[in-house]
């Protein structure tokens, strides 16, 4: 199986995915930014189609509609009670967007299959190194504001009293998200991104009790589904947003039984 290029890029590419998608997803929980990363899927849907109709990777057209939108809504979103309606109102226009850019792009369906699902065997080795870079940029990131995000995301009103510079640190934390969900998007589709960024982190909160401990378990069981489901997915031939989405749903299940038996 490995002895593929094409499945050797999707391991390394998956591998880059799940261990980013497992740190980011843990703030993501904490902050309480589900619904927005689902979100930030639809219009990570939109900047593809873009970069396609502008002949561009869609990679490219992702980052910029997702760091784009995630600046908007960290602006708009200022206040609690407009967050909701501006993520609504950007989510609404994306949609739309992403449906016009493929209609003009002329593409057929497998380019938009391959955007809303993923697709292994359209990751090059070219994709690789751009994932690499924007996951090594994220963790850098990511470890230079970790003590204040850690705060801001479970103690966000001691963050506040302590005069933290949360709208800020929001923005920020925000952008990081879009980069995330541009690089792990290339292998489960802009529309079930957020089974990455959300399952393995909710499910993680279960079996630990100290941030980075949570983001240690929601890392493995990334990357369990991931390779798991790469592999199940080159042996059936079945997509491999499938087989990912199953086992995190399995994993989270699971831990909601734990939790209820140790009760």
């Amino acid at each position: 199986m490995l002895s593929y290029p094409f499945m050797q890029n999707a391991y390394m590419a998956g591998t880059l995915i799940a261990i980013i998608s497992g740190i980011m997803g843990v703030f993501v929980i904490a902050r309480n930014m589900s619904f927005l990363t689902h979100t930030l899927s639809e219009i990570g849907f939109a900047g593809a189609a873009f970069g396609i109709f502008m002949g561009w990777q869609p990679l490219n057209g992702m980052l910029l509609f997702t760091t784009i939108s995630s600046i908007g809504v960290g602006e708009l979103g200022a206040k609690s009670s407009r967050r909701e309606n501006s993520i609504t109102a950007i989510s609404a226009l994306a949609i739309g967007l992403g449906i016009l850019f493929l209609s003009l792009a002329d593409s057929n369906a497998s380019y938009a299959t391959g955007i809303l699902f993923g697709s292994v065997i359209g990751i090059s080795r070219a994709n690789v190194v751009q994932m690499m870079i924007l996951s090594v940029s994220v963790l850098v990131v990511v470890m230079v504001i970790y003590r204040y995000l850690k705060f801001d995301s479970f103690d966000p009103i001691g963050a506040q009293v302590k005069g933290l510079w949360t709208r800020t640190l929001s923005v920020i934390f925000l952008v990081l998200l879009a980069f995330s969900v541009s690089v792990a998007a290339q292998i489960v589709g802009s529309l079930l991104i957020f089974i990455l960024l959300t399952l393995p982190a909710a499910a993680a909160k279960y079996f630990a009790h100290t941030v980075g401990m949570m983001i240690s378990v929601a890392v493995a069981f990334s990357l369990i589904g991931v390779w798991l489901g790469l592999y199940l997915s080159y042996v059936t031939n079945w997509p491999v947003s499938f087989f990912i989405a199953v086992i995190e749903v399995i994993f989270y299940f699971s831990a909601l039984v734990y939790q209820r038996i140790r009760a």
